[in-house]
């Protein structure tokens, strides 16, 4: 199990290192001068000379790619020259210091994402701090709408095999796969927030910190959390409560669930009792697919209900060009992607030895 668990790791370092060299060279090869576009329009040539000086620009592409590896590796080395990219300067790093070779000092620190163009040299690693929490509250409560509704869903399916009901479940399900997010996420901020507002008393949009009306501090707005949650979560509902149903007939087919029903158990007792535990593994693994993905697919959902989220995050940077909040937002997703992929296969290994194995 070890061996296997070691093996999972590594493989996942390797598809963080390839998704990493992706980045830096699409971000890269882009048009445009990353010095002037944080200076803006009003910068003179010295002012551009400075900060490519300060931020590596000037140095050649194979030169930035092993300092921006440097940057996020937690163990990387920096030179004790203060003229160099990788001194290490406190204002930057929050590093500890291991041993010395040569002009170069070993530490063990924070993965460093750089400094944002647009918002004042803050922090990236502060921006996706302050942002990535609602994300995974947003993710989180549309996941646990998608897996509620979804195995119930499944389940009426299946009492009403072949029935209205069951077709009507199958109809939305179908549509609710095939509706891109961002639509979903308009109509409903139409129909809810506005159309139906004196019903609902939900607005088009909010975020879950609102600041009082006299600016003095901030507090939570579950309201704002309904639609936005909704809406990402029809895409994983419906898939979940398709597999329900299709993982659910394909049990109650088995000769032991025969037997339970021979006993003279009913169909709902039969499945509460004996078939729905084993219906779970597909939902399982497509829950976590989802999850995973949630972090990417809330773009269009944030923006449009104006949750101050990491989707919303990486709009406005793109229409700002602000690359290193672009590039740190998409490392953080890749990275979360690929961890909770890693849980995933750990986990059948350790309940199935055949997978190791294999």
């Amino acid at each position: 199990m070890i061996g296997y668990v070691l093996q999972k790791l590594g493989y996942a370092l390797l598809t963080l290192f390839g998704v990493i060299t992706v980045i830096f060279l699409l971000f890269t090869i882009l048009p445009g001068d990353p010095a002037k576009m944080m200076l803006g329009q009003n910068q003179t040539a010295e002012q551009v000379a400075v900060v490519k000086k300060k931020y590596g620009f000037d140095l050649p592409v194979g030169t930035q790619y092993l300092n921006y590896i440097n940057d996020l590796s937690p163990l990387s080395f920096h030179s004790r020259s203060e003229d160099d990219y990788s001194y290490l300067s406190p204002n930057k790093y929050r590093a500890t210091s291991l041993f010395d070779i040569g002009n170069s000092t070993v530490v063990f620190k924070y993965p460093y994402l750089r400094e944002s163009f647009q918002k004042n040299g803050k922090k990236v690693t502060t921006v996706i701090a302050e942002t990535l929490p609602n994300t995974v509250v947003l993710a989180v409560s549309a996941i646990i709408i998608a897996i509620g509704l979804g195995i119930f869903l499944g389940i009426i399916s299946v009492l009403f095999k072949d029935g209205w009901v069951d077709k009507t479940i199958q109809l939305v399900s179908t549509f609710g796969m095939s509706v891109p997010s961002f639509f979903s996420a308009i109509i409903f901020a139409w129909l809810f927030g506005y159309v139906l507002n004196d019903l609902t008393n939900l607005n088009m949009t909010g975020s879950l910190y609102e600041v009082d009306d006299f600016g003095e501090g901030k507090y939570i707005q579950w309201k704002n959390l309904i639609l936005p949650a909704i809406v990402l979560g029809i895409r994983p509902l419906a898939v979940v409560s398709q597999l329900m149903r299709n993982s659910l007939l394909e049990v109650l087919n088995q000769d032991y669930i025969r037997t339970a029903k021979a006993k003279g158990l009913s169909l709902a007792r039969t499945i509460r009792k004996h078939a729905l535990k084993n219906s779970l593994n597909p939902v399982v693994t497509a829950v976590s697919g989802w999850f995973a993905s949630m972090l990417a697919g809330a773009v269009f959902v944030e923006y449009i209900f104006g949750w101050n989220g990491l989707g919303k995050e990486i709009v406005d940077a793109l229409n700002t060009l602000d690359l290193p909040v672009i590039m740190g937002a998409v490392i953080i997703i890749a990275t979360v992607f690929i961890l909770i992929n890693i849980f995933v296969d750990i986990i059948y290994g350790w309940l199935d030895p055949k997978i190791r194995t294999r």
